[in-house]
């Protein structure tokens, strides 16, 4: 058996802005940090797109707008001064027709209530900065909007802590809580003074085991991106308005930081937490509970879930998935669409009682134990910030 002051069970984004902020405020106090995979951000926190949001899609009373548009300042300062790769080539929103040129005043007036610079731009303005994309009538222009290289972020943070009281320690698995204080993992026991869960995908299954967020489980939805080789085709990212009443953004031309571009993703249904790719990580545990909560959910149509896997499932097809990407734009050339990136899988909470997505972050805590339940995005552009709030958390508790 091993102790530590501090457990944290994950090793993507979250876990490991824990680890620096905690490690930040109490040099001398030991931290252990476990991953169930070889390296760290093997998930969600590698497989996301990169993108730096600016933190306009949120409600003002959310905890998402409270953290976005911190986070992505704090960590542009953190790529720009390790000299990571950074594109700070801003996003435009377009419109596709009226109803959603409403939604281009909501997504400003969201803006100015979170203090995110925007401005609302017309056709001529949009002709001028993006040739090829196309709006009915109004755009927004998002300057604050980058992308980065998620997995190379995140690599430099952990290695940022080794050789500090900082112990992260892969291809190691939460297996249970053994009691207050002692869990155990696949190599051994760990008696800590506090845990941090930031289990991502398995968020809520640890969780239970402490008793906490138990009117929650976790729903996968897929993300599939697909190549676009015409590079030069946009300079900014091009985003639709998204549907305000789900957590997604819809298919959209994202540049990256190596100067490439894609489109989408899509929010398929996903069979299991890590359904990636045909039967790989297959569990039928999580098989028949996910199949289980989403049946449920297709027949009571509870937020427009039938519809939203309906739309979804569509994009399988290739033809339709371009098409949704080519409504941005008055050109695109078909030859240059390539072949399906590496797939995510967003770790999407479920209230089980109101039978409804939570929009926001959640924090819960537990005796001893604080537990982060859905830190879906844009949790990768607020880590810094987020981290801060959850580490007040951790020090109220301990020293209460």
């Amino acid at each position: 058996m091993i102790t530590t002051d501090i457990l944290i069970v994950g090793g993507g984004i979250m876990g490991i802005s824990v680890a620096r902020e905690l490690n930040a405020r109490f040099p001398d106090m030991h931290i252990t940090l476990i991953e169930k995979e070889p390296t760290v951000a093997c998930h969600a926190s590698g497989r996301n797109s990169g993108v730096l949001h600016a933190g306009f899609y949120y409600t003002a009373d959310s905890l998402k707008a409270r953290f976005t548009a911190e986070g992505n300042r704090l960590l542009t300062g953190y790529c720009l001064e390790h000299g990571l790769a950074i594109d700070r080539c801003g996003k435009i929103v377009v419109a596709r027709d009226e109803n959603e040129l409403k939604g281009i005043f909501e997504l400003k007036q969201r803006g100015d209530l979170n203090g995110v610079k925007l401005d609302v731009i017309d056709e001529k303005d949009l002709a001028e900065m993006e040739p090829n994309a196309k709006t009915f009538s109004k755009a927004l222009y998002s300057p604050a909007t980058s992308v980065v290289k998620p997995k190379e972020v995140v690599a430099l943070m952990a290695a940022d802590l080794q050789g500090r009281k900082v112990n992260i320690a892969c291809n190691e698995k939460f297996i249970k809580r053994e009691d207050a204080s002692t869990i155990s993992t696949n190599k051994q026991k760990i008696q800590y003074k506090h845990l941090v869960n930031a289990a991502g995908l398995y968020a809520d299954k640890v969780a239970h085991q402490f008793g906490v967020g138990e009117k929650y489980t976790l729903l996968p939805f897929k993300g599939i991106y697909m190549e676009y080789k015409d590079s030069l085709h946009f300079q900014r990212h091009i985003y639709p308005v998204p549907n305000l009443g789900n957590p997604f953004l819809g298919v959209h031309f994202t540049k990256t930081a190596d100067g490439k571009m894609k489109i989408g993703p899509t929010a398929i249904p996903a069979f299991w937490r890590e359904n990636y790719q045909g039967f790989s990580h297959f569990n039928l545990g999580e098989f028949l509970e996910v199949i289980s909560a989403e049946a449920r959910l297709f027949c009571t149509n509870a937020f427009n879930f039938r519809s939203l896997t309906l739309q979804e499932i569509r994009k399988y097809s290739r033809k339709y998935f371009i098409r949704q990407a080519a409504s941005l734009a008055k050109n695109v050339d078909i030859t240059q669409f390539g072949g399906y990136l590496t797939p995510g899988i967003r770790a999407q909470l479920l209230n089980t009682e109101k039978m409804n997505l939570v929009m926001d972050f959640v924090i819960e805590q537990g005796e001893d134990s604080t537990h982060i339940l859905n830190a879906v995005s844009p949790a990768f552009t607020a880590a810094f910030s987020f981290s801060k709030y959850i580490v007040d958390q951790v020090e109220r508790v301990l020293w209460h």
